[in-house]
This record gives C-alpha cells, sequence and structure tokens, in this order.
C-alpha cells in the first residue's frame, strides 16, 4: 500500500475512522520483513490508533458458544456477539460447518432471529466437501455430501435468505452447477476443504468462486511438491485468500510467503474462532464433536493430528500478521477490515480505538465505537 494511502487508512478507512497517534512516532516496517521483532524501541513507542471495525468472515463460535449447537438460544448469540465485538469485530459471519439439513435449520434460524446488526449474514462451511480424511478436517464424514442446489434451497429458505458466504469443493458432484446457482443469487464461493485439481479449481473460478478459505488448510496433510491444491490457489488471481494467523495453522514464513504470492489487496484474515475463542483451556464443542483448546492456543479433537477451528481473536491475528510478514499495521489492518467488508460489498461499521505496541507486535484493543 502506498504511504499516502496508508496513511489515508488510518485517517479515514471505509467507515470515517480518525488516526489518533498519541505519544510515540510511526516506525518504517522492517526492512526484509524479518520473521523475528525487530528492536524498535521501548514502551514509550506504543501508540494509540484508530480503525474501521473488523470484519470477520469465519466464526463458528466464542466464548464457550458454538453457533453449531443445535440447542443454541438468540441469548447465547448475543453473549457471545458481546464477546467478540471487544475484540474489535464489528460485522462477522457465524459459520456452520458441515451438518444435516435438520440441525442446520435449527441453528441457522436461531442465528437469524438474535437479529443483531453485526452479524452481517452466514457463512455456511459444507457439507459440499471432500469426504477424505485430511481436506475434510474436523467436518463429520457421515454429513459430507455431493453438491445440490435442491439441498442449497431448503437450507437458504431456512435461513431465510441469510447465507452470503459458502465453501465447498470444486470436485464435489454437481459443485459447478451449484457455484453458477449460488453466484446468480448474489452468495459469494469460497474454495475449500478440498482435494481439486488444477483443471477442477480452474472450473470452480470460471463459474464464479472468488475465494479461498484458509488457504494452506482444509487440504491432505502430504501433498506432491508441484502441481497440488495450495499452488493451483495461490497462483490464481481471481481468487482472493483467507488465512487464520494464529501460529497453528500456518508457520510464520509460510504466512509471509502466501502472503506476498497473493499480495495484500488479494489476502483477508479470518480467525475460524470457536466456542473456546476467548475461554481457559479445556474442552468445548465445535457441532457434534468434543474438541480441547490446550495451554497453547491449539484447538484440535483429542488423539487427531488436524486442527478443529481456533481460539484466535482478530486483535491479535492482526499483530502476529505483521511480526510474521514485516508489513506495517497500516498494511494488514485492512486484511480484517475494509478488505473483507469490500468482498462481501458490505461497510464496515464502527471504529476500533486500540493500543499498538511495535516492539511485542501487541494490538491491545481499548474500546469499540460507533
Amino acid at each position: 500500500m502506498p504511504d499516502e494511502a496508508r496513511r489515508a487508512f488510518l485517517t479515514v478507512g471505509v467507515a470515517g475512522a480518525a488516526a489518533a497517534i498519541v505519544r510515540g512516532t510511526d516506525s518504517p516496517s522492517p526492512s526484509g520483513g524479518a520473521l523475528t521483532p525487530s528492536p524498535r524501541g521501548d514502551a514509550e513507542d506504543a501508540r494509540a490508533v484508530e480503525l474501521p471495525g473488523f470484519v470477520d468472515l469465519q466464526v463458528n463460535g466464542f466464548a464457550g458458544v458454538d453457533f453449531a449447537d443445535p440447542a443454541i438460544t438468540p441469548e447465547r448469540v448475543l453473549h457471545a456477539v458481546s464477546a467478540i465485538e471487544r475484540t474489535g469485530v464489528t460485522r462477522f459471519l457465524p459459520t456452520l460447518v458441515t451438518s444435516s439439513l435438520e440441525d442446520f435449520s435449527v441453528c441457522a434460524k436461531t442465528l437469524v432471529h438474535a437479529a443483531h446488526p453485526a452479524i452481517a449474514g452466514l457463512h455456511m462451511e459444507g457439507p459440499y466437501i471432500s469426504p477424505e480424511d485430511g481436506p475434510r478436517g474436523a467436518h463429520a464424514r457421515d454429513l459430507v455430501r455431493a453438491a445440490d442446489v435442491d439441498d442449497f434451497r431448503r437450507r437458504q429458505d431456512a435461513a431465510e435468505g441469510r447465507i452470503r458466504l459458502v465453501t465447498l469443493a470444486p470436485e464435489s458432484p454437481g459443485a459447478l452447477r451449484l457455484v453458477e446457482h449460488l453466484v446468480g443469487g448474489g452468495v459469494r464461493v469460497a474454495i475449500g476443504h478440498t482435494a481439486a485439481s488444477g483443471s477442477q479449481i480452474a472450473d470452480a473460478v470460471r463459474a464464479g468462486a472468488t475465494l479461498s478459505t484458509h488457504l494452506g488448510n482444509g487440504c491432505a496433510q502430504v501433498l506432491a511438491r508441484h502441481p497440488n491444491v495450495i499452488w493451483e490457489q495461490l497462483g490464481e488471481d481471481r481468487l482472493l485468500a483467507s488465512f487464520i494467523v494464529d501460529g497453528h495453522h500456518l508457520p510464520p514464513a509460510t504466512v509471509k510467503a502466501m502472503i506476498r504470492a497473493k499480495t495484500p489487496a488479494r489476502s483477508i484474515l479470518v480467525t475460524d474462532a470457536i466456542a473456546a475463542a476467548g475461554m481457559p483451556p479445556g474442552t468445548y464443542t465445535l457441532g457434534k464433536q468434543r474438541v480441547a483448546l490446550d495451554a497453547t492456543g491449539r484447538v484440535a479433537a483429542p488423539g487427531a493430528p488436524n486442527l478443529a477451528g481456533s481460539a484466535l481473536r482478530m486483535n491479535v491475528g492482526v499483530g502476529n500478521t505483521v511480526r510474521f510478514t514485516g508489513l506495517a499495521l497500516e498494511d494488514v489492518a485492512p486484511m480484517a477490515s475494509t478488505r473483507p467488508a469490500e468482498y462481501l460489498g458490505i461497510r464496515t461499521a464502527g471504529t476500533v480505538v486500540a493500543e499498538w505496541d511495535p516492539a511485542s507486535f501487541a494490538l491491545r484493543v481499548l474500546r469499540v465505537g460507533a
């Protein structure tokens, strides 16, 4: 991002947020993008900034609340929303992972009827994904199904038309027809949890897919050097990509290389947060599955090699991305705010007043305003 544009982002942003540097001075981004903190002064260099409210395209739950639990209530949804907003996220897509039509319908209705303005629609992640171990991730294998327009219509009806994003695998039977149907109805389509070939990915993009969901995850544990499902999406300029930058889903060098290849303009930060986010280590749920949050912040089903969502907070993800890539805060913050908003065709909401400490890469949310 050019210097003038970076300053403009901190000055006004999409939603009219005003920058407020209250102490210290701006420091240039580290030359060469070192993966370890560079000497950048003491605590006096910390500064307060105002940023457009964050927009998260993938939130499975938060603060002990699992959005995929059919027993969820509107009150519990609002409890989670309040906790999410305290991390600076003012617009987000509650995400429902692979589930039966019945469970999906119950959860979708509850989320929609909570009627909170921070809920910008729903993200349906599955059930039209790869059934294979590895690409399937933590999704229930017995609930994976082929892409089907009629099935989606029933789910969209249950959600009262609020599904805004669908993640699917291009190799799923019927996927291309469904992609065309979704795009025709104004629903964004993302590629994820897939073992697709290069030609299948290209076909999905031609049909209207525009995003890679948590690129680098939701794929086989071991891949051919090239070609493979990651390279094909990374090199496809018509696809934006979302990344989970919690230090568990992707190593620092991978984050740096992927965002450098995809470019910040086509990169979006998501949390993929589950009920464990904002909570102490322990056992939580992701739909029908029991998962454990350990002391390092890693979330997985007991004994499983794959991760099961995250306990990431968006403000932490922004700080991690600055640390891992060497980009300036001004270049990274749009990936968590204006960029996902533009992708959805919405505006950011409110402003985030935060303290940014470049020495520790900590973005501490002080308050969230209208």
